[in-house]
């Protein structure tokens, strides 16, 4: 029955050797009486090759599996040792610090650089117009590069006005009814610029705008002395509420506008010196001598208005927001002709010094923050058009406090940010502005790298050979009673 065995079959009882499966023989088992030596040769030769024939295929098969198994797993096991894993846990921020620095940097697409302020309110009372510190404005060419350094730290500076004892019904009286600036329509505007030579300068005003009223007498003077003197200038005035068309399409953002024409063409920038008459004829004396032949190129400006607006401020920790609306302190802004479409390049929140924050996307070992944590910027580059106008948008900002433990020596701490942005619509009479509203979460998120102990990874790799041993050995055994293999 075993003659290939016994006879010599070295390869079968090799194969034999791989079943890490295989029993005692169920005869070799029974107890039978036999001296001591006996039992010793017994279990030295016919015990061990007994065994070997009770070897299968089964059992070398799954043998063999269970090995490459331990193998895999070992592997798996060690790499998994090797590397640490990353855990996050939230508790109530510990950050003591009053103040918080916001970061920003927005393109206005229409709006001048000399009309574009910034304001801060919260709820602690703070209420700050007009900030200029730590700011720095480009005005814009028209294809929305910056062209011009407007300023940094720049308050928009008041103008003199001239203080007259008339009024203009007063002047008008004195001359018959009869005034040197000429008010102008649609229809009139055409000739008025081909009787001058093409060369004028035109006041577009508001009746109800009290810096308008403030100019009416130092106007009608300038006017006069520009006749008395012959300047070839033609000087006029546009009532922007009786032909609001024609504003609208000069674009006339603020009041009083002072525009200076060529040949009927506007010729930026509008006038923003003082508003006394010696002023505004040495303007239009440097202006027409200009035009005369020298080149002056304090007259070069295009006529888009864009501005960009950069830097920091420092804001408390508590529920808030910084605006950018059209404001000036020598004009009534025109709020039919304010259009805020911008584009945010970039707000965050954050100190650049010390353990970089918001700046650590610039950094290679960013990449081991996972993704869930890195909203530090999720408005960049974004794009928020207004078609219409009496229209702006307005941003809320939830910022939650996020510190990583294992990038640095010290705690960095990220501040990310949650936004929804919506467009708001504005009465007629309104100016509209663009608000940032920010709320700062009380809770923060703790993220720290954690590794695994050298006896987690002993205890593993021995239940990962000890449960694999045994599961596949259940396994060869049900096998066995199904199919009953022959032996080897």
């Amino acid at each position: 029955m075993y003659g290939d065995i016994n006879g010599g079959g070295s390869r079968r009882r090799a194969v034999g050797t791989a079943d890490l499966y295989r029993h005692v023989p169920k005869e070799i088992t029974e107890v039978r009486w036999c001296s001591r030596s006996t039992c010793a040769l017994m279990h030295a030769f016919s015990w061990f090759k007994d065994a070997l024939r009770d070897a299968t295929k089964i059992g070398v098969v799954m043998s063999l599996l269970s090995i490459f198994i331990m193998i895999l797993l070992f592997f798996c096991e060690t790499y998994a040792f090797s590397r640490s894993t990353i855990s996050s846990t939230i508790a109530v921020d510990p950050n003591s610090e009053q103040l918080l620095r916001l970061n920003f940097n927005v393109t206005l697409y229409d709006l001048h650089c000399d009309y574009a302020s910034v304001d801060i309110w919260d709820t602690l009372g703070t209420n700050q117009q007009n900030i200029t510190k730590d700011i720095v404005k480009w005005n814009l060419d028209d294809q929305g590069q910056r062209k011009k350094f407007a300023g940094r730290n720049a308050e928009q500076r008041a103008v003199t006005h001239e203080e007259h004892d008339e009024t203009l019904q007063d002047l008008a009286d004195a001359l018959g009814g009869e005034l040197h600036a000429v008010a102008l329509d649609p229809e009139s505007i055409v000739e008025f610029h081909k009787r001058h030579n093409g060369q004028a300068i035109i006041d577009f005003y508001a009746p109800w705008c009290i810096w308008c009223q403030r100019l009416e007498p130092t106007w009608e003077k300038f006017a006069r002395q520009v006749s008395d003197e012959r300047i070839n200038l033609g000087v006029g005035k546009v009532d922007c509420v009786t032909h609001a068309q024609l504003c609208k399409d000069q674009r006339v953002m603020a009041f009083p506008t002072l525009r200076w024409f060529e040949n009927g063409k506007a010729v930026m920038p509008d006038y923003r010196g003082d508003r006394t008459v010696d002023a505004l004829v040495d303007y239009a004396k440097r202006r027409v001598g200009s035009n005369e032949g020298s080149n002056d190129e304090e007259f070069e400006e295009d006529h888009h208005p864009g501005c960009l607006i950069s830097g920091h401020l420092m804001v408390n920790r508590v529920p808030g927001r910084f605006q950018i609306e059209a404001r000036s302190v020598n004009h009534e802004l025109h709020s039919a002709m304010t259009n805020l479409t911008h584009r945010v390049h970039d707000l965050t929140f954050g100190a650049l010094s010390g353990p970089p924050g918001h700046m650590l996307h610039v950094l290679p070992f960013f990449d081991t923050v996972p993704e869930k944590y890195k909203h530090t910027n999720p408005m960049q580059d974004k794009y928020y058009p207004t078609y219409e106008f009496h229209q702006a948008f307005h941003h809320h900002l939830k910022i939650i406090s996020t510190h990583i433990d294992y990038l640095f020596s010290r705690s960095t701490v990220l501040y990310q940010i949650l936004e929804q942005s919506q467009l708001v619509f504005y009465e007629e009479v309104n100016v509209p502005e663009i608000q940032f509203s920010f709320d700062l979460s009380p809770m923060s998120v703790n993220v720290s790298k954690e590794g695994r102990k050298w006896y987690e990874y002993v205890t593993s790799l021995c239940a990962i050979i000890g449960g694999t041993y045994t599961t596949l050995g259940l396994i060869n055994a049900t096998l066995l009673r199904i199919f009953k293999p022959k032996k080897l």
